[in-house]
């Protein structure tokens, strides 16, 4: 790689860390890099998995200690991702993600709508009570599925979890962001260790990036907690636009 490319690099991780930290899709930054970088495409999506996963403890544990992960989705919710981030990344090796493209286009645009429309009154205030226990098996699908699609694929994972909790379990935007680190914690985490296994993460690339993906994450948590659930919808509905602009002109390309 070139010097301006090791430089550049671990910008964009740190970009990635602060936007996933508020709203996901921070491979939107980091995997264009990589490959503009000089990676082939196992080997950038395997690194972005290696320093993405730093950035992903240090917001888990930033909302972890301003009280807003919830045991229940810690309990079921890590353990589904995980092991719907396995089950992903092995249907990947056996089926052409180019595949999924119509379908993350119509995801991701599902999403920005979702995020847009007003949520439930019940839910609108940030000092409410928390929000019904889900059932369990509702919170376990959801995690499977939407661990097992960021192992197969990946963009925009971050935001989709938001959005589930923000409309499948109504919780507040804030809390959202929080708990939906815990599940995508969990399958960045089993990814990385598969790609890790398979000699697809370069560590002299993945670790100055992972460094300035944690400080991006741990600004972007304190940024959250501080703005509250309007700066995260607003977010996520540009993050949601924008992944799903890159998803259909890699389409139409």
């Amino acid at each position: 790689m070139t010097d301006l490319a090791w430089l550049l690099l671990p910008v964009a991780g740190f970009g990635a860390g602060f936007v996933d930290a508020v709203a996901g899709g921070g491979g939107l930054l980091t995997v264009p890099a990589l490959l503009a970088a000089g990676l082939p495409a196992n080997l950038a999506l395997g690194t972005n998995k290696g320093q993405a996963v730093f950035g992903a403890v240090a917001s888990a544990v930033g909302y972890g200690r301003a009280g807003l992960l919830r045991p229940r989705v810690i309990r079921w919710g890590f353990p589904a991702g995980v092991l719907g981030s396995l089950a992903g990344a092995f249907l990947v090796s056996q089926i052409d993600p180019q595949r999924l493209g119509p379908v993350v286009l119509v995801l991701l645009l599902l999403a920005a709508v979702l995020v847009l429309l007003p949520r439930p009154r019940a839910r609108t205030d940030e000092a409410e009570s928390p929000p019904a226990k889900e059932p369990r098996w509702l919170l376990l699908t959801i995690a499977l599925a939407i661990g097992g699609y960021d192992g197969f694929f990946g963009p925009g994972t971050g935001t989709l979890l938001i959005v589930a909790f923000l409309w499948i379990f109504r919780e507040t935007a804030l809390s959202a962001t929080a708990n939906a680190k815990v599940v995508n914690l969990a399958s960045n985490l089993a990814a990385c260790v598969l790609f890790a296994c398979k000699g697809l993460v370069i560590w002299k690339i993945a670790l100055p990036m992972a460094a300035a993906n944690m400080l991006g994450s741990v600004v972007g948590t304190r940024v959250t907690l501080r703005a509250g659930s309007k700066f995260v919808r607003a977010v996520a509905v540009c993050v949601a636009l924008a992944l799903a602009a890159r998803a259909a002109s890699r389409l139409t390309g």
